[in-house]
C-alpha cells in the first residue's frame, strides 16, 4: 500500500471510529431476538472431555491434554482451547464443569468492537472476523467474563475464542461438541425452549439442582445456561457480574475515552492493510 492509499485507509477508518464515539445519538432499544444457545447440565457431565477433544478436531486446534488429573487444575479457555472441562469437590461429590465463551446476549467485546470483526450474530453466536480486526484489544479489556483470546506468540496474531460452530450451524448441524456429547450433559436449541427445559428439571427434581439457571439473567442474559447441583460460587462461576448487560455500563466510559485512542485503532487497520498489501506483494514477486 502506498502512501496516498494509507492515508486514505486512516482517513475513513478515523472517521468511522469518531461517528462511532460520538455521544449524541441515543442508543435505540432493539426488540430482543430469538437465539438460539447450549443448555449444559453439570450434574450429567463425567467430565469425559470428549467435547474438549472434538473441539479441537473440528476447529483445527491441537489435541488437548486428556490425562483426568488435568481436571483437578482450574484451567480457563485457551488461544489453542476453545473449551475446556473442570472438577470440583462438592458436598454433593465431584462435578465437572465445562467453561467456554457465554456468547451473551449483549456482548461488552462486540459493543466494544469499533470495526464490528467481533460480531452477535442474529442466530445468537458472538462471532470473530479476521478480515475486520485492527487488533485494538478493545474486545478483551471489555469482556467481563475474560473470554477473547490474543495470539500472543504468532507472527499474525488473532483473538481466539468460542464462536459456537458457527460454520456448522450455517449448514444446518449442531455445535460439535453439543452433538458428541456422550452424557447428553448438553442441550442445543431456542434460548427460551432451552430455559423451558431447565426450569422443568428443577421443578421435577428440585432436590437434585440448585434453583437457579446461570445465564438466564447474568450480564443480560447469556447463550450458554448452566444447571448446577452445588452453588455455582462453589464451581467457580463469577456471580458478581449483575444483570445489565455490560453495554450499558461501560458506555459513559467509551464516550469519555480520550480521542487518542479512539484514533489509535484507526491507525493500526492502515497498518495493518499496508502490511497485508507487502506481503502479497513480495510473495507475487518471489
Amino acid at each position: 500500500m502506498d502512501r496516498r492509499n494509507f492515508l486514505k485507509t486512516f482517513g475513513i477508518a478515523s472517521g468511522t471510529a469518531l461517528a462511532m464515539a460520538s455521544p449524541l445519538k441515543a442508543r435505540e432499544k432493539v426488540a430482543p431476538k430469538e437465539f438460539m444457545g447450549i443448555l449444559i447440565d453439570t450434574t450429567r457431565c463425567v467430565g469425559c472431555q470428549t467435547c474438549e477433544e472434538i473441539c479441537a478436531e473440528v476447529n483445527g486446534l491441537p489435541a488437548p491434554d486428556l490425562d483426568v488429573d488435568v481436571l483437578k487444575t482450574k484451567r480457563t479457555p485457551t488461544p489453542t482451547q476453545y473449551s475446556v472441562i473442570n472438577g470440583f469437590e462438592t458436598e454433593k461429590g465431584d462435578v465437572y464443569v465445562k467453561q467456554q465463551c457465554m456468547h451473551c446476549n449483549e456482548p461488552a467485546c462486540a459493543s466494544a468492537c469499533l470495526t464490528k470483526a467481533m460480531l452477535k450474530t442474529e442466530e445468537g453466536p458472538v462471532i470473530w472476523r479476521e478480515d475486520k480486526c485492527m487488533g485494538c484489544r478493545f474486545c478483551m479489556v471489555s469482556c467481563p467474563l475474560n473470554m477473547p483470546k490474543f495470539e500472543d506468540d504468532s507472527p499474525k496474531p488473532k483473538i481466539q475464542k468460542c464462536q459456537m460452530c458457527w460454520k456448522r450451524l450455517q449448514e444446518g448441524e449442531q455445535p460439535a461438541c453439543v452433538e458428541n456429547c456422550p452424557a447428553e450433559a448438553l442441550m442445543y436449541g431456542k434460548r427460551s425452549e432451552l430455559l423451558v427445559v431447565a426450569k422443568e428439571r428443577i421443578y421435577r427434581n428440585s432436590d437434585q439442582y440448585v434453583h437457579h439457571i446461570y445465564g438466564e439473567h447474568e450480564v443480560g442474559g447469556t447463550g450458554c445456561l448452566y444447571l448446577a447441583g452445588a452453588s455455582f460460587e462453589r464451581l467457580g462461576f463469577n456471580t458478581d457480574v449483575g444483570t445489565k448487560p455490560f453495554p450499558e455500563l461501560t458506555t459513559d466510559f467509551l464516550y469519555a475515552v480520550p480521542i487518542v485512542l479512539t484514533l489509535w485503532p484507526a491507525f493500526l487497520l492502515a497498518l495493518s492493510n499496508s502490511t497485508k498489501d507487502q506481503d502479497e506483494t513480495t510473495g507475487s514477486e518471489g
